[in-house]
């Protein structure tokens, strides 16, 4: 037998029931591997739209989900493919469509996406007060409340004919149904945090929302995605001033942008630690060996006063921490030309200094043994650039 959660309460699954569905997921599993981030080619980002059609999702004082989440869906694709060079973008519905939900995570599959952004709004039957925006990975519901999110997504099958063939007897109203999500594990979910945390920094931060952080449960649209992936939920229709919000032009466009800047941010770190060489950037013949650096070897203030003449450079990031590290070869497995940056309260540790981006990432191969996480980022008067960005100004002087 099994446990979960129900009613507050212990709840028991035969074992049998739980073998049928780890066969089901094994085989799911066979037909999928585990690609290596692009180095080459675009970035493929599906994004869903969540509902649509003859599913209205959740319903407001005047507004309903499904039309949210595509105001918002089609921003956030916009903003990518405007921004985002070396990407793609697909759209599981670009209108007021009927879209199954085992067919979203399909789409994903089929264009071999490298990320999958599900689009919500999210409602409760308590409050009118309660705001914010969180975001969802793929796992199991810790408790209650996070199992009622998962059933409200996942009811909607109960729309489509012939459900219960389709999803293998899978019930969105029963707990004891979600005991499939616990015997496969997301091979993603390391890379779908990292996306996940960098969507709620961009709402905290550039829109301004409430973050009410990430959490997990059993979403089947993400479960059967093979690739990292999230589901938003943007913020609340049930509260009439977040309603409000979420139907403003203004609101959209906040909250679109910080789901595209988070998904930038995702793509620049990816290619930074791949080390993938951006074409069409100028080079200088000169620049082959790093540029002097000041010796900050027991230096108790490490300024940005060698950074402020404007100049763009690519250094490698060796190392981050939340505690100031003491400037030292034996604190940095003996390198010598370390120079710190704080960003808020987190201080970035970084060798070399290059005006050529290929030079760094030579240089970065070179130290690849004793730090083989390290990774080129562009550094201007004391401040991380996005590396795209950094690039695409380099190649237009």
């Amino acid at each position: 037998m099994s446990t979960g959660i129900k009613n507050g309460k212990l709840y028991t699954i035969n074992i049998y029931t739980a073998c049928l569905f780890l066969l089901f997921c094994i085989l799911l599993l066979s037909f999928s591997s585990l690609p290596d981030p692009k180095t080459e080619g675009k970035w493929i980002i599906v994004i869903d739209p969540g509902h649509g059609g003859k599913d209205p999702g959740a319903v407001g004082l005047f507004s309903k989900e499904k039309n949210i989440n595509l105001a918002i869906a089609l921003k956030t694709a916009r903003y990518i493919k405007e921004n985002v060079k070396n990407s793609k973008v697909v759209l599981t519905r670009e209108d007021d469509s009927t879209v199954d939900l085992i067919e979203r995570p399909k789409i994903a599959n089929r264009n071999n996406a490298d990320l999958f952004i599900s689009i919500h709004t999210n409602s409760t039957k308590g409050s009118k007060n309660v705001m914010g925006a969180e975001t969802w990975i793929m796992g199991l519901a810790s408790n209650e409340d996070n199992l009622e999110v998962a059933m409200k997504e996942n009811e909607v099958i109960l729309l489509e004919d012939d459900y219960s063939t389709k999803y293998q007897g899978f019930d969105p109203k029963s707990p004891e149904s979600y005991i499939i999500f616990t015997l496969t594990q997301n091979v993603y979910q390391k890379q779908s945090i990292d996306l996940a945390s960098k969507i709620q920094t961009q709402f905290a931060e550039k829109a301004n929302r409430k973050d009410r952080g990430i959490k997990q449960a059993g979403f089947w649209v993400l479960y059967n995605t093979t690739m990292p992936s999230v589901l938003v939920e943007t913020g609340f229709i049930s509260t009439p001033a977040e309603e409000k919000y979420l139907n403003t032009e203004q609101g959209q466009d906040y909250l679109a942008s910080a789901i595209f800047r988070a998904c930038s941010d995702y793509i620049s770190e990816i290619d930074m630690r791949s080390g993938i060489k951006v074409q069409d950037v100028a080079t200088t013949s000169d620049s082959s060996k790093p540029n002097p650096i000041p010796t900050l070897e027991g230096s108790q203030n490490n300024s940005s006063s060698s950074f402020l003449n404007g100049q763009t450079y690519y250094m490698i990031q060796v190392a981050a921490s939340s505690k100031k590290k003491e400037i030292k070869p034996e604190n940095f497995n003996g390198l010598k030309d370390i120079f710190e940056i704080q960003i808020q309260e987190r201080f970035k540790y970084v060798s070399g200094r290059f005006t050529d981006y290929d030079a760094a990432v030579v240089y970065r191969k070179k130290i690849e043994t004793i730090y083989p996480d390290a990774f080129v980022v562009a550094v201007k008067d004391n401040k991380i650039l996005p590396l795209q960005q950094a690039l695409e100004q380099k190649r237009k002087k």
